[in-house]
Order: structure tokens, then sequence, then C-alpha cells
């Protein structure tokens, strides 16, 4: 694939960015089924929230071309290669990981509406309706977003110009695929979706992690590549289960509860690799504390924010005043990370505990320094679920600087989860 001409053409003509509903993160689905199941009817909201406010999508993004895009997405529906996929397919060796009653539904999906305004420099982008359906936006979404400012930066450039860029985003990657090989027992996979250069240049990093790192390398997040490229699709679940959870609460009470209720939902339906914990929601510590025994025995944990190193110790340290046997427990990191901090966490922690890493934005979009001022550096957008049913959703985090909701509300999950002072952490990406 000649990346450099295809990025030049998108001056002439439309291209879709989004080509499919599974072009998309294999949690997502995983999640889906689950709310499919469990809270079909919660009505949710979720909204565009770009961290790095210094980047104005609304000057760099045309609107018109933003509305083709999402209206693009609106039309797709599942293929049927897609649908004999996720019927057929073995996922972390089980086969039918997708109930019949949610490919039904799935298979007749088509993405509700959504509201975009501009916001000054920035746009506010909406999206609202019945859980499972308004979920499926978020990857897409950012995806397109993302997509929209490399074309913006890029179309200043002509074809020699892309050609040299690409060539050296190439060199770039491949360096450091060459020092991740050094690594003795590395086990990683690409989680560079939702913030990624485009969809061409995620396929064209995940061909050469596979290629080069063989069987160091797990598998990519990516459905529509996973399947394309017969690799394992990667996933388990995200911070919006507990967020969600959590805002339909009815008291205090069933607040703190809340967290775990999730996670039995989630054992009904998984087992083995698919059991893995993502405790910082509302600070790990506190979750790990008041645990209950059950969730001891699950195999793993992921670390999503805050200081990676700290909180695996503290998962190691629960681990074992349970008496847990630390060799058959995972701990998957998967925020911020380049290879100087897998290298790191990789030596620190092999050995003590089974280590994973999930590799996103700085594998999927690390173009820094290759255009003049920085204009294709990664910058931190989300879209995440600020309502539930009518009620605020809240997100604390190991690191403040990922809190999201009213004020007033965190507050009252600060004294309901017993969470003190934090550190304060620049977020990468």
């Amino acid at each position: 694939m000649d990346i450099a001409t295809r990025v030049y053409n998108h001056k002439w003509k439309i291209d879709p960015i989004i080509r499919s509903l599974i072009d998309t993160d294999f949690y997502k689905l995983l999640m889906c089924q689950s709310v499919f199941r469990n809270k079909p009817d919660t009505q949710v909201a979720f909204s565009l929230i770009n961290r790095s406010i210094k980047v104005p999508l609304a000057d760099l993004i045309d609107e018109g071309e933003l509305r083709e895009q999402l209206d693009h997405i609106r039309t797709l529906t599942l293929s049927r290669g897609e649908s004999t996929w996720l019927r057929g397919n073995t996922f972390y060796g089980k086969r039918q990981m997708f109930r019949p009653d949610f490919m039904e539904w799935f298979e007749g999906l088509r993405l509700p509406p959504y509201h975009l305004e501009r916001r000054g420099d920035q746009y506010e982008l909406t999206f609202e309706g019945s859980w499972p359906e308004v979920m499926l936006w978020e990857i897409p979404a950012l995806a397109v977003l993302m997509e929209l400012r490399s074309r913006a930066v890029l179309n200043r450039l002509d074809r020699f110009e892309l050609q040299v860029l690409y060539a050296r985003a190439m060199t770039k990657v491949w360096e450091k695929i060459e020092r991740l090989r050094q690594i003795d027992g590395l086990s990683i996979a690409d989680f560079g979706t939702r913030r990624r250069h485009s969809f061409l240049w995620q396929d064209w990093c995940v061909q050469a992690m596979s290629e080069g790192l063989g069987g160091k390398f797990a598998g990519t997040s990516n459905c529509k590549i996973a399947m394309r490229r017969e690799l394992e699709a990667i996933g388990t679940n995200a911070h919006e289960l507990p967020m969600v959870y959590s805002a339909l609460a009815e008291d205090d009470a069933a607040l703190a509860q809340a967290p775990y209720d999730v996670l039995q939902d989630w054992s009904d339906e998984h087992e083995g690799n698919l059991r893995i914990i993502l405790p910082d929601t509302y600070g790990t510590k506190g979750f790990l504390d008041n645990a209950p025994d059950w969730l001891n025995q699950w195999t793993g944990i992921r670390i999503d924010s805050g200081d990676p190193a700290t909180a695996a110790e503290i998962a190691i340290n629960w681990w074992h005043e349970r008496g847990e046997d630390l060799s058959q427990k995972r701990v998957i990191f998967s925020d911020g990370l380049d290879v100087e901090k897998i290298a790191e966490l990789h030596a620190k922690f092999s050995g003590r505990v089974n280590v994973s890493f999930g590799w996103g934005t700085l594998l999927t979009n690390d173009f820094r320094g290759l255009v003049p001022d920085q204009g294709l550096a990664p910058f931190s957008l989300v879209c995440k679920a600020v309502s539930a049913n009518g009620r605020p959703t809240v997100k604390l985090s190991d690191n403040p600087e990922k809190a999201l909701g009213p004020r007033d509300e965190i507050e009252r999950y600060k004294r309901v989860f017993g969470l003190g002072k934090q550190k304060r952490m620049r977020v990468i990406v």
C-alpha cells in the first residue's frame, strides 16, 4: 500500500474514514453484549472531550467534512463476512463468544443520530439514546476526528513531502520494534484504534509489529484489522461500565457496590483471560481494599492511570495478602506507553507476575518531530459517557487530571470511595 499516494488523493475526493462497524475495539463489542444482556433500556449520553484544548479542532477540521464522515458511519451495517467472523470465530479460546440474540440485534443496527455544534475553536459532539446503540459511536467518532485532523495538516504537503514523511515515520516505528525485540518474554498488543493517525497507518503498524515481533505480538484491539490480518482480537472491559452502573445507583451504599456489580455481571458471561479487573475508575487502592473475595481469583488487572509501577505494586500486594499464586496472575499496562516505559516496566515486574502491554497512541500516532510546528503530535481526545438515565456520570481515576463529572458529584464520589489526596500527572495521550 502506497500510503503517501492515498493521503495525497484525499485532496481530490471524499475517502470515508470508517468503512465498517467492526472498525472498532474488541472490548466495545464485548461490553456491548454485556450491556445488551443486563442494561438494554438504560438511556445514556456520550460527549466528545478534548483534554488538549490548545489543539483547535474546529479551526482545523471543516464542519461539512466532519458531518459527511459521521453521516457515512450511520449508513453502515455488518457485512455477511463480518457477521460470520463474529459468530464463528474463536476468541480467547471460546467459540460463539457472541450470543445469537446479540448478533441478530447487531446485524440490524444502524448507529443513532448525533448532535454537532461549534463552540469557539472546539466542536461539541454528543450522542444520546439507548446504551447498547450509543456506546458504539465512541471509537469511530474519535477515529474520524483524529484522522481529519491529520488530513488537515497533511493537506499542506506535496506528494514527495508526504513520501518522505511516511518513510521517516515507518523508520521510527521499525526502530521501536527493533528495540522491543530485545526484551525476552515480551507480550504486547496494539491498542491504538481510538487515537490513531489513520486506519491505513494503524493497519501498517500492526503488520510491522506482527512481522517484527513474531510471537511477542499478541494481537490487535481493532476487530477489522484482526479479521483482515488473521490475528487475535484483544480486549476486555473499560471504565464506561462502572461509570454508568454507578450513575444508576439510588444511594451511597448502592454507589459503593456498583463497581463490583459490574464485574459480577461480567463474570456470569466470561472466564479465563477475559476476567481482567480495571480498578482505577474510583481509585485502585480503595477498590482492591474493599473488593469481595471472589475477585481475588480473577486472572489479572489492567493499569490505565496514575503511576503504573505504584499501581502494579498495589495489585501484587493485594494478591499476596490473599494467598494467591502470583505466577498465575497477569498485569496489563496500557496508559501512555512508549518503548522506554515498556522496557522499564517489563524489567521491574517480569518474573514476579505475568506482564503484558497494550500499546496505543505512541504506536499508531507518533509523528512527533516529523513535521514543522509539531502539527501532527498526538493529543488527548476522549468520548465518554456523561449521563445515564438523566444522572451525571463520574470518573475519578488514579490521576486527577483524568477526572470527569460535575464538581459536586466528584466530591461525593471521593467521599463514598474514600479517595484521599492524589498526585497529579501530565496526561500524555
